[in-house]
């Protein structure tokens, strides 16, 4: 009887263990969902999101960037769940990358139909904005596509890519065609490198020491320059330097 009883103490003590440990996968299951597409592409699309300054890279080097303010703001959202954003003078489209590539974000810029009606967007109160379906109308030609991809965990960068290297056409001050790189960073920080070639392969506008480094905006001292919005920095791609 006694041997009964401690193989009944053993099999009731394995049950309870394999009740705990079932009960702790489904736990921990529920808690650590596999990220989707739609999510990496959300994410970046809320990073992209937002009042973003170059204030603190044009403080350290003055002779090589400008301090510059671009303001980004959700404008639509497409049938296919693709975000709209828009940022000074043109659309961010943001959407998961296509399964035939190796990447996880598909980061387009599309030019605006009457810019014109567009100005002062995110600033503007929600029901003194186009429609969303007037934004979507208003969506006119590709200007560039960034593919990227999310990093290894330790990296500096939470998402990183560029154009293709043959890049996209592009006619402001002799270029005939642009490159562009971004990198997403923590706490909604953006790096963005985009340069304008001629046939020759010479670099003709764009930043020459690397990427503008765009941090959620803070306050701006009085003595301090003003920033410059992107709007007048832009023709064709995004920031630009003579």
């Amino acid at each position: 009887m006694e041997s009964d009883s401690n193989g009944w103490s053993r099999a009731r003590g394995l049950i309870v263990k394999t009740l705990v440990l079932i009960g702790g996968l489904l736990f921990l299951k529920r808690f650590t969902k596999s990220t989707t597409r739609w999510d990496h592409a959300k994410f970046v699309a809320r990073s992209l999101s937002g009042e973003k300054s170059s204030q603190e890279q044009a403080s350290r080097n003055p002779d090589s960037y400008f301090n510059i303010r671009a303001l980004t703001c959700p404008a639509t959202e497409m049938v296919d769940g693709s975000k709209v954003l828009y940022s000074e003078q043109r659309f961010y489209m943001v959407k998961p990358c296509p399964k035939d590539l190796k990447c996880d974000v598909e980061l387009s810029t599309y030019a605006i139909r009457d810019a014109d009606e567009y100005k002062n967007f995110c600033d503007r109160p929600r029901d003194q904005r186009p429609l969303p379906e007037e934004v979507i109308g208003d969506v006119a030609e590709q200007l560039t596509t960034i593919h990227l991809k999310r990093c290894d965990r330790g990296k500096r960068y939470l998402y990183e890519g560029s154009t293709p290297p043959s890049g996209f056409p592009n006619l402001w001050n002799g270029a005939t065609y642009c490159t562009s790189e971004l990198s997403v960073l923590k706490n909604n920080e953006i790096h963005t490198w985009d340069r304008g070639y001629d046939d020759d392969g010479n670099q003709v506008w764009g930043a020459k020491e690397g990427p503008y480094e765009f941090k959620p905006a803070p306050f701006s001292p009085p003595n301090f320059a003003p920033p410059q919005t992107v709007e007048k920095r832009i023709e064709g791609s995004f920031v630009l330097e003579e």
